[in-house]
């Protein structure tokens, strides 16, 4: 396990790795069962005739399989806690992909009313075993400075 970090340890360009992590057939049609039953999602044949154009993650598996692999690369001390953010799909997730995610600070705004925190805007970008991002995901994220409590 890696050292946790807070606000005082990171700085704006700062790069953190995990992945990859492969995504199965079985697994993209149990998350659709249970959170986003479309065809699409649950089974290849019905897949084939629809936008695309064969078995595909629902973008939420893809968003939780990305937060699996930012547990992974973010070692913040309090966790990965998360204040909002934007997210893009650019292409499907399918079945045998191989994600990893790259991630960037490109924000770090100490809180003025809470000197415990701040918030740290990260990009992380979620690619597939050929390179190409399945998803981009930029996020503020509430990080702790070094001496704060829980």
């Amino acid at each position: 396990m890696a050292e946790p970090l807070y606000l005082d340890d990171l700085g704006v360009g700062q790069c953190f790795q995990a992945g990859p992590m492969s995504v199965a057939a079985s697994d993209i049609v149990a998350y659709a069962q249970k959170f986003d039953p479309q065809p699409f999602h649950l089974d290849a044949e019905a897949a084939k005739d629809t936008f695309f154009g064969g078995l595909a993650a629902s973008g939420w598996h893809t968003a939780s399989l990305t937060m699996r692999l930012l547990v992974q690369a973010l070692p913040f001390a309090w966790g990965v806690i998360g204040g909002g953010g934007e997210i893009t799909w650019p292409r499907a997730t399918r079945p045998g992909d191989g994600l990893r995610v790259e991630c960037e600070i490109i924000e770090i705004v100490p809180s003025r009313s809470r000197p415990d925190r701040g918030m740290v805007t990260m990009r992380t970008t979620t690619l597939n075993q050929r390179d190409e991002p399945v998803q981009v995901l930029v996020a503020k994220l509430v990080v702790p400075r070094r001496g704060a409590g829980p």
